[in-house]
């Protein structure tokens, strides 16, 4: 079995030096030295202000808490191709999710869509850095300021993606990143968010231990949102070796892309961006080509991923009217391919040549 995607694991000694540290404290959670450690280590890998990163359980309680925090109201425009986590999420908070098309090529929310979706209802743009890739900040920034929106990114794909050589995380009122073990950097399950002000992040803090407040007094309406030291513990462990990871990620990624990207239609990056390398992702021309190429693959125990499918704007339960047709297309006609650093090279030409062979049925 070759797996869309396999958690990577660091050294065990490594890590049980960081879990030893854990056993001589007694500090299982509440903002533990782990964690502390965590924030500053990564705000130094990133390149950000530690008081303006928050680690969080997980990514959609990222989500939640920067919403809440953030004080969005009513209607918030957001894109249809996304994990339901970027919808879901407001949905829990009580907001309505409005879907704003994309762009065929990045497939991240199209700026020049956005503006006619805007109601006297809406307070913020959620846009995603899909796959990694940065969105058009600064056009999204203008449609904002000019309707005093808040913008709110969800990067849950864009741990070290950068723009202009700073870390994407750096724009909108607050971004959120997911940590899960899937992802390029992982804690087992987390997240954290940015902030734009410290403000915005103390008082977050806040939230994230009840409500309760450095003085113990309960100031905030709150959840229980902490990372523990445990979950710090593996993200330490990880970081350590987070080169490692990124360039066995970039070995597999560019064999994908030299064989492949002559058949099929890849992601359009940014110009003034870096890729990642946290997913494959390829378009093929028709969901029958989509369905053929998955059961090749599935007949030689190889797991790909629809993803994201279905479009988000098809989702019922989501309650919105809008028809976004470039998602919709773009759902029904994409796969991810497996990704992870140490994927041998002969799985790796076996993928190729069955999703290739998969198309010609």
């Amino acid at each position: 079995m070759i797996p869309v995607v396999k958690p990577y694991l660091p050294d065990r000694k490594r890590l049980d030096a960081y879990i030893d540290s854990i056993y001589e404290t007694n500090w299982l959670t509440n903002n533990g030295p782990l964690v502390q450690k965590l924030t500053q280590r990564l705000a130094d890998h990133l390149g950000l202000n530690p008081e303006c990163l928050v680690l969080v359980a997980n990514g959609s309680l990222a989500l939640q808490l920067a919403y809440k925090a953030l004080g969005l109201s009513g209607e918030v425009i957001t894109t249809p191709f996304s994990f339901i986590a970027t919808a879901s999420t407001l949905k829990w908070e009580g907001l309505q999710p409005v879907f704003s098309d994309i762009d065929a090529n990045t497939w991240n929310l199209d700026p020049s869509l956005i503006e006619q979706h805007i109601t006297p209802k809406t307070s913020a743009i959620v846009p995603v850095h899909v796959f990694g890739n940065p969105c058009e900040v600064d056009a999204i920034q203008e449609v904002a300021n000019k309707h005093k929106l808040k913008v709110i990114y969800d990067a849950s794909h864009a741990f070290d993606a950068t723009l202009n050589g700073e870390s994407v995380l750096k724009h909108g009122d607050a971004s959120t990143i997911s940590f899960h073990a899937t992802k390029l950097f992982h804690t087992a399950e987390g997240g954290a968010i940015v902030t734009k002000t410290k403000a915005t992040a103390d008082k977050i803090r806040e939230m994230i231990n009840f409500g309760i407040n450095s003085s113990g007094v309960i100031g905030e309406n709150g959840t229980n949102a902490k990372m523990s030291e445990f979950h710090a513990a593996m993200g330490l462990a990880v970081l350590d070796e987070i080169e490692q990871v990124k360039s066995g990620r970039e070995k597999v990624w560019q064999q994908y892309s030299e064989a492949l990207s002559p058949k099929f239609q890849l992601q359009q990056r940014h110009q003034e961006g870096n890729n990642n390398y946290a997913y494959f992702p390829v378009l093929l021309d028709s969901e029958a080509h989509v369905k053929n190429a998955l059961t090749a693959l599935q007949e030689k125990g190889i797991e790909a991923r629809r993803y994201f499918y279905p479009a988000l704007d098809t989702v019922e339960g989501l309650g919105t009217e809008k028809i976004c047709p470039k998602a919709r297309h773009i759902s029904m006609t994409i796969i991810c391919l497996p990704i992870w650093p140490e994927l041998p090279r002969d799985q790796l030409a076996q993928v190729i040549h069955t999703v290739c062979k998969g198309i010609d049925k």
